[in-house]
């Protein structure tokens, strides 16, 4: 496809990509230098006269330092011991989330696909409007709500707002996917004898596979982005602070350990890469279908 631009056309094709790559890139290799350098040099600047502007060598020497090292990759485990409880609380919440999310999904997205009731739109567009509010405004009337059924401090308090906050873009999602799959093939399992319920088990999920992984990996990022405003709001026990939260152990009365909280957040970032890598293949199939039209 590239064969029919030209030699300009190309060079700025490649370039816009190279531009946009390293606004996307440059923060988390921001991030990473920080977490290598001494806490010393992260403060450091260099001496640059009065009236004269700082020079390439000087610019670089603010990210690089010859006492680079992964120390803070080892220290951070001793300054918040409980480091480790902290990423199994964030990944084990954003798994639960999703679970129960795509509980709720898939039957309403395949309602929503298939059928035509009365309030059809109108449930909808509710759907969006509940998106619309922030978390913070609601924070109270949760709060409310949970002290009332006796789930604060617990896995709950931060499981029930997330589901109840993801549920409708996964609806939205999933919905637009199930539309795509042809009503033929439902309709010759129903002459068949089999039942909805076994047709959407056994033809309607497994062609969606690709849609159902695109959805559950955006509930899961939304998860685990979602979850330091639940957690400092609903939650006081340190056995359920996700990482977001326990990364403000970080930040002392006198001083904040820039180097290992770089460290820890990408420490942090790693489960959402895994799955991006792991389910890669579906990921795309799944963003890509119909863009093509039939």
């Amino acid at each position: 496809m590239m064969d029919k631009y030209s030699l300009l056309h190309k060079i700025g094709i490649y370039v816009s990509i190279a531009l946009f790559l390293t606004f996307m890139l440059l923060p988390f290799v921001e991030m990473f230098t920080a977490s290598l350098r001494p806490l010393t040099h992260l403060f450091s600047r260099p001496d640059v006269p009065v009236g004269e502007t700082m020079s390439f060598v000087d610019f670089i020497s603010r990210f690089w330092s010859d006492k680079m090292s992964f120390q803070a990759y080892r220290d951070m485990w001793v300054t918040v011991p409980q480091l480790g409880r902290y990423i199994f609380n964030s990944v084990f919440l954003a798994t639960a989330v999703t679970i129960f999310s795509m509980i709720f999904v898939i039957p309403a997205a395949y309602a929503y696909a298939r059928f035509s009731f009365r309030g059809k739109s109108i449930s909808l567009t509710l759907f969006l409007a509940v998106n619309m509010f922030s978390g913070a405004v609601l924070l109270i009337p949760l709060y409310k709500l949970l002290r009332m059924y006796g789930m604060l401090n617990t896995y709950w308090a931060m499981i029930i707002p997330g589901v109840a906050f993801l549920v409708p873009t996964g609806i939205w999602l999933l919905k637009s996917f199930l539309e795509k799959i042809p009503y033929e093939l439902e309709e010759a399992s129903f002459v068949d004898g089999a039942s909805r319920l076994y047709t959407l088990r056994r033809v309607i999920l497994p062609l969606a596979v690709p849609g159902l992984v695109v959805v559950g990996v955006a509930i899961f990022i939304g998860a685990y982005a979602q979850q330091f405003l639940f957690a400092i709001t609903f939650n006081q026990d340190r056995d359920y602070m996700p990482l977001p939260a326990g990364i403000f152990e970080f930040i002392g009365y006198q001083r904040v350990l820039w180097n290992e909280m770089m460290a820890a957040s990408l420490i942090g970032i790693l489960p959402v890469l895994v799955i991006f890598l792991f389910m890669q293949k579906h990921l795309i199939a799944g963003l890509t279908s119909g863009a093509v039209k039939e």
